[in-house]
C-alpha cells in the first residue's frame, strides 16, 4: 500500500532553532530516504518551500480565483511530504515517527487511492 506522510510544522517555531540544528534536519531526512530505499518503501520525498510563497487556486463557476497562500486555520504548514510504500497502517506510522519534522510539528500520515487510468511512473 502507499502512504502519504505530510509534513507540518509551524515556521516561526522553526525558525527559532538554532541554525546547526536546522542544517541537521535535512542531511537526517535524506539519510532517511535511503534506508526506505534500501528497505523498497520508498517512493518519493521533498521539503516544500515557505508557506509564504504559497499560491492559493480556486475555480468557482468557472472563473479562477488565485491568492497569497497559504490560508488555513492553524499555526502548522505543510513543510514537505514523504510518499512511501508500507504493508499497513502501523508500520507508516512508525516511518513517519522516524521523520525529522515529526520532532518539530507533526507528520500526517494518509493512504493514497487508486485510481485506474492515471499514468504509471
Amino acid at each position: 500500500m502507499t502512504y502519504l506522510l505530510l509534513v507540518r510544522h509551524d515556521e516561526e517555531t522553526l525558525g527559532t532553532f538554532s541554525e546547526a540544528t536546522r542544517r541537521e534536519m535535512l542531511p537526517e531526512s535524506v539519510q532517511l530516504t535511503h534506508q526506505l530505499h534500501a528497505q523498497g518503501q520508498y517512493r518519493s520525498a521533498a521539503p516544500l518551500h515557505p508557506a509564504s510563497q504559497a499560491v492559493i487556486v480556486r475555480v468557482r463557476d468557472g472563473k479562477k480565483f488565485v491568492t497569497d497562500g497559504p490560508f488555513a486555520e492553524t499555526r502548522e504548514q505543510v513543510a514537505g511530504y514523504f510518499l512511501i510504500t508500507a504493508g499497513d497502517l502501523d508500520e507508516a506510522i512508525g516511518v513517519a515517527a522516524r521523520v525529522p519534522g515529526a520532532r518539530v510539528g507533526c507528520v500526517e500520515v494518509r493512504l493514497v487511492t487508486k485510481v485506474a487510468g492515471l499514468p504509471i511512473e
